[in-house]
């Protein structure tokens, strides 16, 4: 199944086993690693892990396939032909046929890491039915039942695709090729089980010039923490409505815009407490505080402990100033 997947030009094959291969690429603000596993004839599974803002996918295939993608942690952002943007978050499985896949993708908080399970449909039907000739599931009935009305279907977050995903992330390495088998035939049984209208996202896309607006204003917020607005005065300055512009942003960017920016704000503190001598008053200015007291008391409910404790706790780790 390697062969049939076109990969990104800028893509560099880094380990080969047999039934492994490990890539790495790199973009002008990061990389991106996927590990790829050979599951059985026509199944793939694929582990990605991406330290980067953005990537220009160039995946194309003619197969027919069934992809099933989850994000364990960060967010990921695809750009659609019809002047929308889809989003997924930590979580979130989206089971999609890969058309149209050579597009923009964006990280928004700079990270992404999940896994993508591939079936090619007619080889994994056959091979499954082969291995399990009772196996109740079809693979094209899958695929009728989640592309009825479009190309891809989001699952938002629910505890069985927590179950069964996050085994999936720490396999010892002894058992990993069984183990992999196996999820296959749970993940199958999960999906052709669920009830769609208990667990579907009904809105999971936002158009383009939506998304532009709340990338600037998340790039506003963040590019001076002293300035302070009310949503009122970001809504009217960037003339887009209050209700999409909230419902936007926490799409975007996984919370409402001042929980957002609060934690912007304790992690850019802590990263000051770890590298500089700057006292704690000189850091609360530097991120919107003029009271160091209210500064402590919101950095301890972020972090658990006052900005005191966290340096102190750096320092006794071995960390230098």
């Amino acid at each position: 199944m390697f062969n049939n997947i076109k990969l990104q030009k800028d893509m560099e094959l880094i380990t080969e086993g047999r039934n492994c291969k490990i890539y790495k690429f790199k973009s002008e603000d990061g990389y991106g690693m996927m590990t790829m596993y050979h599951v059985f004839n026509g199944i793939m599974i694929m582990y990605n892990d991406f330290h980067m803002s953005s990537c220009k996918s160039e995946f194309f295939t003619d197969k027919d396939l069934l992809c099933v993608d989850h994000c364990r942690e960060g967010r990921i952002e695809q750009e659609m032909e019809n002047g929308t943007y889809c989003y997924i978050k930590s979580g979130d499985l989206k089971i999609d046929d890969r058309y149209k896949h050579d597009s923009n993708f964006f990280f928004p908080l700079s990270n992404y890491h999940g896994m993508n399970i591939i079936f090619e449909i007619e080889k994994a039907d056959k091979e499954l039915k082969k291995i399990f000739p009772d196996f109740p599931v079809s693979m094209n009935d899958l695929k009728n039942k989640y592309f009825s009305k479009d190309h891809s279907f989001i699952i938002r977050n629910v505890k069985p695709i927590d179950h069964i995903f996050s085994e999936l992330y720490t396999v010892p390495q002894r058992i990993r090729d069984y183990y992999f088998k196996i999820k296959i035939f749970e993940l199958l049984l999960f999906l052709d089980g669920l009830e769609l209208s208990q667990n579907t996202d009904e809105r999971p896309y936002f158009y383009k010039a939506q998304t532009e607006k709340v990338k600037a204003i998340h790039n506003m917020l963040i590019s001076n923490l002293q300035r302070s607005y009310t949503l009122d005065e970001l809504a009217r300055k960037y003339d887009i409505s209050l209700t999409g512009m909230k419902n936007c942003f926490k799409g975007i960017y996984g919370d409402p815009i001042f929980t957002y920016i609060r934690k912007y704000k304790m992690n850019k503190a802590a990263g000051m407490l770890r590298t500089t001598k700057l006292n704690v008053s000189k850091i609360a200015l530097q991120v919107g505080y003029e009271n160091p007291s209210k500064f402590s008391a919101a950095f301890k409910q972020e972090m658990r402990v006052s900005p005191m404790e966290y340096r102190k706790s750096i320092i006794g780790k071995g960390e230098t100033l």
